[in-house]
């Protein structure tokens, strides 16, 4: 073997790298996950808020699921005017910034009837309303029996549909 030729024996392993941290060095750092840590809580608590409010709203949802499908009977169609206006009783109060001027609260949907509850239900719906949907509510609310039963199939699944939507997504100021 030639002198000059290193051979594999003489090969020596090198050592390892410093460990190096993975925590911040800085306080920037830390600072900036300080902050997303607290939009993180922020958010969810906020949506856990939201969920909260929006319990009226799951509820009627299901109760209109199991009137949808009894609505052959009479007592679910009775029932509809009367779950909206649930609903509407339900809607949590407009919240006002502590630091803007009181706003005067939206009237109670209690007492509404006719004109001013097809207008209470356009004011907070996110999609156009039939224009006698008021009306049409108050036929079942207070029609004959007779009259009800003569409602075509067709006309009760569309106002089982514009009862969901308006349930869905009605507007709640807050």
């Amino acid at each position: 073997m030639k002198p000059d030729i290193p051979s594999i024996d003489q090969l020596q392993e090198l050592g390892l790298p410093a460990p190096v941290s993975y925590a911040p060095q800085t306080w920037g750092w830390w600072l900036l996950l300080g902050l997303l840590l607290i939009a993180l809580l922020a958010g969810a608590a906020r949506r856990l808020w939201q969920w909260r409010r929006d319990r009226y709203r799951r509820e009627a949802l299901q109760r209109l699921e199991q009137l949808q499908a009894s609505s052959e009977t009479l007592a679910a169609l009775r029932e509809l005017p009367e779950l909206l206006k649930r609903v509407a009783l339900s809607m949590p109060p407009r919240l006002q910034a502590p630091w803007r001027r009181p706003v005067l609260a939206a009237p109670s949907a209690a007492p509404l009837g006719g004109a001013a509850w097809q207008a209470f239900l356009r004011q907070h719906s996110r999609q156009p309303l039939p224009d006698d949907f008021s009306r049409q509510l108050a036929q079942l609310a207070y029609a004959p029996d007779a009259v009800l039963m003569q409602l075509p199939v067709e006309q009760r699944r569309q106002l089982f549909d514009t009862c969901r939507h308006w349930v869905e997504q009605h507007h709640v100021a807050a």
